[in-house]
């Protein structure tokens, strides 16, 4: 799987969120490849898309189609400043449900100081997980550049997801994250209550 995580801030989330409906309504059925995306803004008008492909080939191409640049090109008026890209196959899967039936999606971004064991603790507490927390539906986590990550959690709804964030979890489960936390530092967080998602 590539991944291509894009980001920027606006003050028009309606009209960039009719900009995303426009391209699923036009231009998906072109993007030969496209596996989905998840998306939103948080009240703050912080803005992230998780686009996902077969491969960076697929993504390449769809990026050369004059309609994708001619889309873009109206899509970026939407946001303030510049947006930044993140391209990468480094990309790990965890599900216990329907993605996409998650009603709210927290994003994680840090750095990670220890890539192969971070990996082998995401790998431990899948099953942990799925166990501890049912509202967890799953998350598709991406690293790039020497050490940044994203982090895409899916949940049932938020108030499940804060009531799960607030219940004590079991002394080995808190040592794994607690080990995970220190593989993995998370600079920030942003809460989508209205995530936009969708899969080909």
């Amino acid at each position: 799987m590539f991944i291509q995580v894009l980001e920027g801030t606006t003050s028009d989330a309606n009209g960039l969120h009719e900009r995303i409906a426009s391209w699923e309504r036009d231009l998906q059925p072109g993007a030969i490849g496209y596996l989905g995306s998840t998306g939103g803004c948080t009240a703050a008008g912080d803005c992230i898309m998780v686009v996902r492909f077969e491969s960076r080939e697929a993504a390449e191409r769809n990026s050369a189609r004059p309609e994708q640049t001619a889309w873009w090109e109206e899509t970026a008026k939407c946001f303030e400043g510049p947006v930044t890209f993140h391209d990468t196959e480094d990309v790990q899967v965890m599900t216990h449900g329907d993605l996409d039936e998650a009603h709210f999606v927290q994003i994680m971004e840090g750095h990670v100081s220890d890539h192969d064991r971070a990996l082998a603790l995401e790998h431990d507490a899948d099953p942990m997980l799925a166990e501890l927390r049912p509202e967890l539906l799953g998350a598709v986590m991406a690293t790039y550049d020497e050490d940044g990550f994203t982090q895409v959690a899916y949940f049932t709804s938020e108030e499940e997801a804060r009531m799960g964030e607030a219940r004590e979890m079991p002394a080995d489960a808190a040592s794994l994250m607690a080990e995970w936390e220190q593989a993995m530092t998370v600079d920030r967080y942003l809460d989508i209550t209205e995530p936009w998602l969708a899969s080909a």
